[in-house]
């Protein structure tokens, strides 16, 4: 696993973040120290999709950059087939996944497809994943992708997302940021890198409430939602058609 040193040098200017070759290069450090929880989450959702998966229908992954639910979806899944089609727009991040894949046992049963998450027809879905990816759709597109994923879910199908949050108290906003940012400092980033990488995000990350969340949910026509992980300003939604 390469080290993130992205943001380690002065910028006279810090370009907007996007998931291109460097960033690929370094993702795992970078999500490891920077996603409190990663591992955890990762294991617990794909646990859940295991669980909730009907032979015959699709599990999405939307936004599934390298592959990282993916691959540990397979293991948890042995040699019992299934059918994933996962989706993300960025082609660097593809290719390391289908490298990933190469020789796995099961491997075919993952589909990778490049594209545009909001551009794909969802159906016959048991599981849906969208994992640190809503935040990065614009603020317009984001009702309608979860109302597809609630069409497109068979009945008792599970949609699974987590994301980056604020609070409706800019107080306890800051606090939790202030323990972000402490996050980062105990997992070796410097003070530069977080501002760099903070600049980066700005205007490309947009994190939203989470009663923003579960009123997008409700709306979309889930009833039976719940936060089944959460830590400061992450937080991870369950919810159940």
């Amino acid at each position: 696993m390469s080290k993130d040193t992205i943001y380690s040098r002065k910028h006279d200017r810090v370009p907007p973040f996007e998931f291109n070759e460097n960033v690929v290069g370094v993702f795992d450090d970078m999500i490891h120290r920077s996603v409190p929880l990663y591992h955890e989450a990762l294991i617990r959702k794909a646990q859940l999709a295991e669980q909730f998966y009907r032979p015959g229908t699709t599990v999405y992954d939307l936004g599934c950059s390298n592959g990282n639910f993916g691959l540990r979806f397979l293991d948890i899944m042995g040699k019992k087939p299934f059918h994933m089609v996962a989706v993300d727009n960025s082609k660097p991040m593809l290719d390391t996944y289908a490298t990933r894949l190469a020789n796995r046992p099961m491997g075919d049963c993952i589909h990778l497809t490049l594209a545009d998450i909001t551009d794909i027809r969802l159906d016959n879905a048991s599981v849906v994943v969208i994992n640190l990816t809503l935040q990065f759709l614009p603020m317009d597109q984001r009702d309608g992708l979860i109302q597809s994923v609630y069409r497109a879910l068979i009945p008792s199908g599970l949609l699974l997302v987590t994301e980056k949050t604020v609070h409706d108290d800019e107080t306890l906003t800051n606090l939790f940021q202030d323990y972000y940012w402490r996050f980062k400092k105990e997992n070796g980033y410097s003070n530069l890198e977080i501002s760099q990488k903070r600049d980066a995000l700005e205007n490309v990350l947009i994190p939203e409430t989470v009663g923003a969340h579960l009123t997008r949910f409700s709306s979309a026509g889930f009833s039976r939602m719940d936060i089944w992980q959460k830590w400061f300003n992450f937080t991870s939604f369950i919810c159940i058609k």
